[in-house]
């Protein structure tokens, strides 16, 4: 896994938790590099888990919901570093979301040679509805949530996203978003 994503997890944990809940993490979980992370290394993704196993005791949080919220903050932080290229042609979540397998993970490979990526397959079976299948190596549907709820909001958008898990260990998942009609009040 890229360094970008420890860097930016650590990032996360600091401007929530605090400097001295980085330092405490990485003492407690003791990583094997000792947490010199670098953007552009890369790293076992267990690494990263036992990070945010030992934060979610810290803190006594759901570990689920520590993932789909470093998600959230990624896409936030990716989505302002990346705009021109990742928003290009795109203006709602369902066109963004369809762009990720192709575009998005093809340009993150340009900057990332060697980056491992979860694989997308989608399906739009009406104008409102969008099927997205998660598949990866790795254990980040939270994650892939996360993204999600964040790219809905960036585009301020009312979509209800269903979550199926279709492995138990959360490699692979299916997500139902569905647009909910505009709300519109008759005078």
């Amino acid at each position: 896994m890229k360094g970008i994503v420890f860097t930016e997890f650590l990032q996360l944990v600091e401007e929530k938790f605090g400097y001295d809940m980085v330092d405490k993490l990485l003492l407690i979980a003791k990583p094997e590099n000792e947490g010199a992370y670098t953007a552009v290394g890369t790293y076992d993704h267990t690494e990263l888990i036992q990070l945010v196993v030992t934060l979610s005791k810290e803190i006594d949080a759901e570990v689920s919901d520590l993932v789909k919220l470093f998600g959230g903050y990624l896409f936030k932080k990716f989505s302002a570093a990346y705009s021109d290229l990742i928003f290009s042609n795109v203006d709602n979540s369902f066109d963004f979301l369809e762009n990720v397998d192709g575009y998005i993970h093809g340009e993150v490979r340009k900057l990332y040679p060697g980056a491992e990526l979860p694989v997308f397959e989608y399906n739009r079976p009406d104008d409102q509805t969008l099927e997205v299948l998660y598949k990866s190596s790795r254990p980040f549907a939270d994650l892939c949530e996360g993204l999600m709820g964040a790219c809905i909001s960036h585009f301020g958008e009312d979509i209800e996203v269903e979550r199926e898990d279709l492995s138990h260990d959360g490699t692979s998942a299916k997500f139902t978003l569905v647009r909910q009609p505009a709300n519109c009040l008759n005078s």
